[in-house]
């Protein structure tokens, strides 16, 4: 056996160990709840020297799951980790990755499938990967969790196959426990042994293509192979178990079972809550109840054969699942035991039951309670565990409706009639102190006088003003996911233009607006892009508080160069954010979009006017786009009652320059340089925790590199602006 130390760790620190032991080379990654830690752990250790590992922060999970595809069709050793809509929103790439038969490794940290929104944990994720070819092992343990991360990336490379390690987030992902790690890296490596690829892709005197096109029979002979790989995996898994033990003292199996031998009565289930049913176990043993438990740890191949010589001996089995098949008569999980039992026909009564939806806590008294109900049971469907019957009765409003009268600006259309405008958000929302998104919001619409319907990117923004069953918001809502927003406005304001034209919706403007930030505008690009150039009528507000803020501040391409994020760590490898911040107004400039402007509550006035200027083209002409820059004080470390002085100093040393560009022209609406107030860049750096490091003095060619290219943005807008066509 090797040596090993022990670790106080959660689950996501767990992977993020064996990732560095491993020594992978590529990791191609997006942040989400709750499997951002990974990511953040490794960038730490690569900060401090102790990885090399190429981390590559993609601006969503598809191109993350492409660059993972990218790196190891070249030969390279390639992690990823995942929850969630991140998964479903790289589905389409899993197929690719096992059809090619390219080997990798990804962490899904399993979590509720959205919507409505939630970033609790249960098992709707996972189960949309059961048809992608991937191999999959399920943790119940954060020990389970380092071992099956090793024992995960030797199987892939084996079989050639790509494999998924999951976990229950928030429950193994983060809760801490004690575990095992190998003493030396050299040992997991040993394991693993060297990389052998059939196939070189960089073998130029034996070029190779991937992905041909094929149709039958090829297709179905490529279909049986990943059958025949798959097969195998089922073979060569009891081999790696063993071995593995051999080195760790740890032997794993398929499978996992408590007094099973006996059991008349078995509880089926995955991940964590399968450590709670134990003690329930215990409980009724104690009261001559003859209770077992049984879980998996692959459920790709899954284990048909070995769950059948578990639970053979059972008089009556609860399948209980923390996912629905909806209308497929119980959850995936709870399907296929049923399928492998019926195959074996064993003899006895199979229910399910659907429990823990949205992260629902399951305790002891649960599993207690579960074997009460099958010990009763007079039906095979359970139905759901825990859910409670809804009161009934009328709906009240929360607020008195803003009618189109109401928001009218009565007498001169001055900015101090502005002041009278009624506030479409209502207080009491969540935001941090200090935070800009409120003041923002309330800036936009302050001069808009015609109804507007309201589109927020999941982000900071939606999370504080929407927490069921309240909502902070006095006009029409709805929310999308980041990366879908616009299309979804798009479509939202086509048919209210279409049923208006036909006289079943009444006369008269609204504004349709999409709120996004937090990031929201680099997984979202494409389609707030893709909006711009069909030219919907509606308007795009981004609120940049530069960073990945309500998954805990990872670096998004907003992010200033150089800044401490929880991806972007600072140490002796590494001083930040390494490349420059995104230039959005631009892009959306050179997509043709009639009106674009930039803003900031340090200037007021001038944002009200630049609010109401681009509501105005989105109400005739076509698509709209104002970015804001927004105070995060949480995140850019600093004082919430000094921001808008902060803001101030971002305008005055022209990162954020303001300006507008209206029908392709350029108008630079404020000079700091004229206004005798120009700062230099570090003056803003200095003024944020998140920057402060950049004015040591090991940093001196780093702002000269930032100061560069900021006066290079801000002369290439001045020249535009005084140009007659640009």
């Amino acid at each position: 056996m090797a040596n090993q130390v022990m670790e106080y760790a959660s689950g996501n620190e767990a992977a993020a160990l064996a990732v560095r032991q491993i020594g992978y080379e590529v990791m191609g990654y997006y942040p989400i709840t709750p499997s951002t830690q990974i990511a953040e752990g490794l960038d730490t250790m690569k900060a401090a020297g102790q990885t090399d590992l190429v981390m590559i922060p993609a601006e969503g999970e598809h191109s993350a799951a492409g660059i993972c595809y990218g790196a190891s069709v070249g030969g390279g050793r390639v992690f990823n980790a995942t929850s969630a809509n991140g998964l479903l929103y790289a589905l389409e790439q899993l197929p690719v990755q096992a059809g090619t038969r390219y080997p990798m490794v990804m962490n899904v940290v399993c979590r509720t499938v959205s919507g409505p929104l939630s970033i609790k944990g249960d098992h709707s994720d996972l189960m949309f990967a059961l048809n992608c070819g991937w191999v999959i092992l399920y943790a119940h343990s954060v020990q389970q969790v380092y071992d099956f991360n090793i024992i995960a990336l030797r199987l892939a490379e084996q079989v050639r196959l790509p494999v998924i390690v999951a976990y229950d987030g928030f429950f193994t992902s983060h809760q801490k426990k004690r575990c095992y790690r190998f003493e030396e890296d050299a040992v997991v490596r040993e394991f693993i042994g060297e990389k052998k690829e059939p196939y070189p892709f960089f073998d130029f005197e034996h070029p190779i293509t991937v992905g041909a096109y094929m149709n039958e029979p090829d297709l179905i002979n490529n279909r049986y192979q990943l059958h025949q790989a798959m097969e195998q995996a089922a073979l060569e898994l009891p081999k790696l178990y063993e071995e593995y033990g051999s080195l760790s003292d740890r032997t794993y199996q398929a499978w996992d079972s408590y007094c099973s031998e006996d059991a008349e009565y078995l509880l089926v289930l995955l991940g964590s809550s399968y450590d709670t049913a134990l003690e329930a176990v215990d409980r009724l043993r104690e009261q001559g109840v003859k209770a077992g438990a049984v879980t998996l740890h692959v459920i790709r191949p899954f284990p048909e054969k070995e769950l059948y010589e578990v639970c053979r001996h059972a008089k009556r089995i609860l399948v209980a699942d923390r996912q629905d098949s909806y209308g497929g008569g119980g959850g995936n999980f709870s399907l296929e035991v049923r399928a492998a039992l019926q195959k074996y026909h064993a003899g006895a009564e199979v229910y399910n039951i659907v429990y823990g939806l949205g992260g629902a806590d399951f305790s002891v008294e649960d599993a207690e309670r579960m074997f009460e109900l099958i010990q009763k049971a007079g039906q095979p469907d359970l139905g759901y565990y825990g859910i409670e019957a809804g009161k009934g009765g009328e709906t009240l409003p929360l607020f008195e409706p803003l009618t189109r009268e109401r928001t009218v600006l009565e007498g001169r259309k001055t900015l101090n009639a502005t002041a009278q405008m009624p506030s479409r958000l209502a207080p009491g929302h969540g935001a941090c102190p200090g935070c800009g998104i409120p003041v923002n919001l309330k800036l936009l619409l302050r001069g808009i006088e015609d109804p507007v319907v309201l589109l927020f990117q999941t982000g900071c923004g939606m999370i504080v003003t929407t927490p069921y069953p309240r909502t902070s918001f006095k006009v029409p809502y709805v929310h999308n996911l980041f990366q879908n927003g616009a299309a979804t406005l798009s479509g939202l304001a086509e048919l209210f233009y279409y049923k208006q034209k036909k006289g079943e919706f009444p006369e008269g403007d609204i504004v349709f607006i999409m709120v996004s930030g937090d990031g929201g505008m680099d997984i979202g690009m494409g389609s707030a892009l893709g909006t711009a150039i069909r030219g919907h009528r509606l308007l795009l507000f981004e609120y940049d508080n530069g960073g990945y803020m309500n998954t805990g501040y990872q670096l998004s391409y907003s992010t200033p160069r150089g800044a401490r994020s929880s991806t972007s760590h600072v140490g002796k490898d590494q001083y930040g954010k390494t490349f420059f911040h995104k230039d959005m107004p631009q892009l959306m400039a050179a997509a043709g979009v009639p009106y674009v402007a930039t803003v900031a509550e340090s200037n007021p006035a001038d944002f009200i006017k630049r609010a109401v200027k681009a509501a105005g083209y989105a109400k005739e002409y076509g698509t709209a786009y104002v970015k804001a820059i927004s105070a995060c004080p949480l995140n850019w470390n600093d004082k919430p009652d000094k921001e808008r002085s902060v803001i101030e100093a971002a305008v005055n040393c022209n990162y954020f320059p303001l300006y507008e560009v209206e029908n392709g022209k350029t108008n630079l609406v404020y000079n700091p340089e004229e206004a005798n107030k120009k700062i230099p860049v570090s003056e803003w750096l200095g003024m944020m925790g998140r920057t402060k490091h950049l004015l040591k003095d090991e940093y001196e060619e780093l702002r000269k590199e930032i100061q560069a290219e900021v006066d290079r943005r801000f002369a290439r807008l001045l020249a535009k602006s005084e140009h007659e066509f640009l």
